[in-house]
């Protein structure tokens, strides 16, 4: 962790000497980086690996839910459940070292994305306006948060956001789609006839987590911004749903939350990504849904308090009453 550590200090030292638009122009020729959200050039880090480094999934193969058997029961995967089709299950042991994949779920081009940084795990429509995207890892880091670019254009998304920053379709936004992260014992138990998405063929340490403890550090990694208010720790789960943040241990105490239209609901027996070595055996940090009042699935996010507070400054903290 302190050799981690050290090396990510280095590269943000350095980063921040040199980001301004024309350094990334000379990496990046094809991005049009006159149009930009961007106030500040000295927000985009370098993660380490380069465009590509972390390599995206494109058109995965899939697993009979009965013929899965490398994941252990509490392991995390995001789930999504589109309406006619089989439910899918993506594992977060592919996603902790791919962070994007493109799929197709019947109609419906979708990206599913994983920040390992921010624990956030979001799946996005690929259907804009500029037609379907297909995304890739940046190797950039804005308050910690992945940077997503298109293939397309080369513009520059912020994955927590689903938004352009960079490029061509600045300001343009994805339409996220419900989805949700749990246990593999769980959605195998409800989806029997599902699938799971099957093992990339690349040669990475597929089960095993490369940032050990970092969900109980004091401080999140390449990030300077401001903390949390309200004495949150940086690296608490709080469960976004728009501008609003629920704490997760407000939702773990109460079980079951309805305010605000929204109905939350908290089961043990999930792991965490972030805590040993082993993905499967992290401490329980539990399953969350998100509904309507009428009990249907909402988009959302389980993130870490650090990055809603700084993409959401002026976010609703939904605290005990």
């Amino acid at each position: 962790m302190r050799a981690i550590l050290i090396a990510v200090a280095l590269i943000a030292q350095t980063t921040l000497a040199l980001a301004n638009p024309s350094v990334w122009e000379r990496e990046w020729p094809n991005t049009d980086f006159t149009r930009s959200s961007i106030g500040n050039w000295g927000e985009i880090l370098s993660g380490g690996p380069p465009k590509d480094g972390i390599p995206a999934i494109d058109a995965p193969t899939f697993l009979e839910v009965s013929s899965e058997t490398r994941l252990e029961p509490r392991e995390p995967v995001i789930t999504v459940e589109i309406a006619g089709e089989r439910p899918r299950a993506y594992p977060i042991r592919y996603l902790m070292w791919h962070e994007i994949v493109n799929d197709q779920i019947g109609g419906v081009p979708v990206a599913v994305t994983f920040c390992p940084l921010c624990n956030s795990g979001i799946t996005f429509d690929r259907r804009t306006g500029a037609g379907v995207l297909s995304f890739g890892v940046s190797g950039k880091l804005r308050n910690s948060d992945m940077v997503m670019y298109d293939r397309e254009t080369q513009s520059w998304w912020q994955q927590a956001l689903g938004t352009g920053i960079v490029g061509d379709l600045t300001g343009e936004e994805l339409v996220s789609l419900p989805s949700w992260m749990e246990s593999w014992e769980v959605y195998a138990a409800r989806n029997p006839d599902g699938l799971v998405m099957n093992e990339p063929s690349f040669n990475r340490n597929y089960g095993a987590n490369p940032y050990v403890q970092y969900d109980s550090s004091q401080r999140p990694f390449l990030f300077s911004g401001e903390m949390p208010p309200h004495d949150i720790p940086a690296l608490a789960r709080v469960i976004r749903v728009g501008d609003r943040a629920w704490p997760m241990t407000r939702v773990a105490e109460a079980g079951t939350i309805d305010e605000a239209g929204v109905v939350l609901s908290w089961t043990a027996g999930q792991a965490s990504a972030l805590d040993t070595g082993r993905i499967g055996s992290g401490r329980d940090v539990g399953n969350v849904r998100v509904r309507d009042a009428a009990g249907n699935d909402l988009p959302h996010d389980v993130m870490f308090a650090f990055a809603y507070h700084a993409f959401w400054p002026d976010g609703e903290w939904m605290l005990a009453r």
